[in-house]
């Protein structure tokens, strides 16, 4: 076997690995790591390799959850900070790419068939038009594809869109993020729109004297409250998310004039199920006034994460590279 590909899809929480024997070829060994059961990561994919008994990697691609701006690499939403020379000369490869967890998965979005994908409203996506894509997760991963003229495939963008400023649009979305602001000063969407964010929203209700169950620590607390239990509490919390990640994913929708679609990664909206598709999302992602109508037409797809499709895309990402002769 010739020396394998190695792939990475690291996130705040969990790292997935696998490895292709060849460029196109399926994945192997997928295997899921939690972040916090290292110290670095090369200790992780060391870890990985040994575990899978493959042969040393001489190329690798790792989509990180953070911005890929230099040499240097540091994680937003977790400890691990490595230089990207460092790091394949440790692990011997010839040849290292890294790139932003959700350019990775923007990267992917052309292979996904239609049996990982369900769509929440909207009518039929336009050919050769922009693709949004976001997803909560531990934060909020915000990407897309543009498609310039004479471009044989889409190309992805690289950006921190889970950052920007989140706003609200009810009299009880002003006072939750009051509350967040009084806590982080500058309210992104992310603050709101991912894990912990979701229970802070529970816990911001709870501080406007709302009723409901005891503290929570986790969002699958919450969504667990929610969903199987029927807690009103955390019913509203839930709500406000998903109102929140309409408003997100409509104004990204319209900044990109993503005709060709909406998609939504991560790993929250996915455990929701069809809940998500009766919840405020959809509402909230279409009111924007006099572009309304325009937003209504634009389909939402729900990503099935069982697929992996990230590591695929990272696949791509050293496959582009190659081209280039990077």
């Amino acid at each position: 076997m010739k020396s394998p590909r190695l792939l990475a899809d690291i996130g705040g929480t969990n790292m997935r690995l696998a490895w292709q024997e060849r460029p196109d070829g399926p994945l192997h060994d997928t295997r899921v790591l939690p972040c916090a059961g290292y110290p670095t990561v090369h200790a992780a994919i060391a870890a990985y390799l040994a575990g899978a008994a493959i042969a040393a990697p001489h190329e690798a691609a790792l989509g990180m959850a953070n911005p890929v701006t230099g040499d240097l690499v540091r994680m937003t939403n977790h400890s691990w900070s490595f230089s990207q020379s460092a790091l394949r000369e440790a692990l011997g490869l010839r040849r290292l790419i890294v790139v932003n967890d959700f350019t990775a998965l923007a990267l992917a979005l052309p292979l996904l068939t239609p049996d990982l994908l369900r769509q929440v409203g909207g009518g039929v996506a336009v050919a050769g038009s922009a693709v949004a894509l976001l997803g909560p997760g531990t934060g909020l991963g915000v990407s897309g594809l543009v498609f310039p003229p004479g471009a044989h495939s889409g190309v992805p963008l690289s950006g921190e869109g889970g950052h920007v400023s989140v706003a609200a649009q009810t009299p009880l979305e002003f006072e939750v993020l009051r509350i967040l602001q009084a806590r982080y000063g500058h309210v992104s969407a992310e603050r709101a729109v991912c894990g912990a964010g979701l229970v802070d929203l529970y816990h911001a209700l709870r501080q406007l004297g709302q009723s409901g169950a005891a503290g929570v620590d986790s969002a699958a607390q919450v969504s667990d409250l929610a969903l199987q239990d029927g807690d009103p509490l955390a019913l509203q919390a839930l709500e406000l998310f998903c109102g929140f990640l309409g408003n997100v994913a409509g104004n990204l929708a319209l900044t990109l004039g993503a005709l060709g679609g909406v998609y939504i990664g991560g790993g929250i909206v996915p455990r929701l199920g069809t809940w998500f598709d009766r919840s405020p999302f959809r509402a909230r992602f279409e009111a924007k006034g006099r572009f309304q109508l325009y937003l209504a037409a634009i389909p939402c797809w729900v990503i099935d994460p069982g697929a992996t499709p990230a590591l695929y895309g990272a696949a791509r990402a050293l496959d582009i590279a190659g081209a280039q002769g990077r």
